[in-house]
């Protein structure tokens, strides 16, 4: 059986629809979870979210036994954990960080990441397409290694 895509959902998100929609747009996390299943077509997608850090790296190190690839809405802790990223840092999948804003665009807090260090890319600012894009990147990511071997 092929390996699943691993979509993971940091601190808050499960607040999506109600939290600020204007600046994460109206949509919840389950049309979230909806758009990125439709997306990956074939692929099963494990999705999840959590508020608590230590629960996110478990699920990460996880992906790295079980998954395809990764793609990460590290929200919040994008900003703030050195854990998340050693823990990506382990990994030898490919890793897509998503956000639904643009946080170049945002606060100065919110414009460094110590996710992209351990990132193959990165999808930003288009909202629910971000996700859309970051399981597509991601697939293709992975189809891109299935052919080289």
């Amino acid at each position: 059986m092929a390996k699943p895509l691993y979509v993971l959902n940091g601190p808050n998100l499960n607040r999506l629809g109600s939290r600020e929609p204007d600046i994460y747009g109206s949509d919840t996390l389950a049309d979230v979870q909806a758009a990125c299943e439709r997306r990956a077509g074939s692929v099963q997608v494990v999705f999840r979210q959590s508020n608590h850090e230590g629960e996110l790296i478990d699920w990460i190190q996880e992906s790295g036994d079980k998954a395809c690839a990764l793609v990460i809405n590290p929200a919040g802790y994008g900003h703030t954990s050195v854990a998340l990223l050693d823990a990506l840092r382990t990994l030898s999948i490919p890793i897509v960080e998503c956000h639904l804003s643009n946080p170049a665009a945002r606060e100065e807090f919110r414009q460094v990441s110590f996710v992209s260090p351990a990132a193959t890319g990165i999808v930003s600012g288009f909202g629910l397409t971000s996700y859309e894009l970051a399981v597509e990147a991601a697939l293709r990511l992975v189809g891109s290694a299935s052919s080289k071997s």
